[in-house]
């Protein structure tokens, strides 16, 4: 069975999706969901689901012994970032080359890049005027949202749409696909 870590800093329903998704796999679970926030609902949810739950403060993540020892202790093979908002230290890339994907609330290229995240993204393609926009999974690498596409989705954006009617179609987009597309990437060898 290969162990897979969530990495998520808010509310935590792509977490969810995922971690009931994969209940029933043959090959793959979710052995551990990390934050960088204490009051996360991530956090609670996991629990709930009976997933082992640590809290890594923002300093913590610059000890490459405390993040990598952690992973280790729980035989973490894989990462899946689901909102989290911290960017992923080089040591991390280095430890799992190929090994740690995000989901981006947009179509990458475009509405990437650091401070770009959550309604920030929705707000400025909503000031853009695009018509279309959707969710990108990629792999990570040391530079923010342009890691190797593994999947991308759209929805279309209606010139009323407002930036909070834009997340909501986006999250459709996530609960959709995520968990399907965590599930097939993994399950290939990838170690």
């Amino acid at each position: 069975m290969k162990k897979l870590a969530i990495f998520a800093s808010g509310n935590g329903s792509n977490a969810q999706q995922i971690i009931a998704y994969l209940e029933s796999h043959p090959t793959l679970r979710i052995g551990l969901v990390v934050s960088n926030k204490e009051n996360a609902g991530v956090l609670e949810k996991a629990e709930k689901l009976g997933i082992p739950t640590r809290v890594l403060p923002k300093p913590d993540w610059v000890n490459e012994s405390i993040v990598l020892d952690l992973l280790k202790s729980f035989e973490i093979e894989g990462i899946v970032l689901a909102g989290f908002l911290l960017k992923i230290p080089a040591f991390l890339v280095q430890a799992f080359p190929g090994r740690i994907l995000n989901i981006h609330p947009a179509l990458l290229p475009k509405f990437g890049g650091k401070g770009m995240y959550g309604m920030h993204v929705h707000e400025a393609v909503k000031n853009s005027g695009d018509r279309i926009t959707g969710i990108t999974i990629h792999e990570v690498n040391e530079v923010y949202d342009q890691g190797k596409i593994v999947f991308q989705a759209s929805c279309e954006v209606l010139e009323t749409d407002t930036a909070e009617a834009i997340a909501g179609k986006v999250q459709q987009l996530e609960h959709l696909h995520f968990p399907g597309v965590v599930a097939s990437y993994f399950a290939e060898d990838k170690a």
